[in-house]
């Protein structure tokens, strides 16, 4: 099964577990902006970010995107 990335969901999961992306960022010593930026969709979190944010925020690494199904077509 293939997927495409959605929209970010950082926004919803932060305020589920109720972290400022302040204290994201702290937590993960990334700038501020950063994380504003995968949260607005202006740049796609790699894996090993992803991995990070979701450790530290207590949710699955899945969570953080809207996966959308992509039919692989014919066979």
């Amino acid at each position: 099964m293939k997927f495409e990335l959605g929209r970010c969901l950082l926004q919803e999961r932060l305020a589920e577990y109720e972290i400022s992306r302040e204290e994201l960022s702290r937590a993960l010593l990334y700038k501020p902006e950063r994380i504003v930026d995968y949260m607005e969709n202006k740049r796609i979190m790699p894996l090993q970010v992803a991995i990070s944010v979701a450790d530290t925020i207590g949710c699955q690494v899945r969570d953080l995107y809207e996966l959308i199904e992509v039919s692989s077509g014919p066979t």
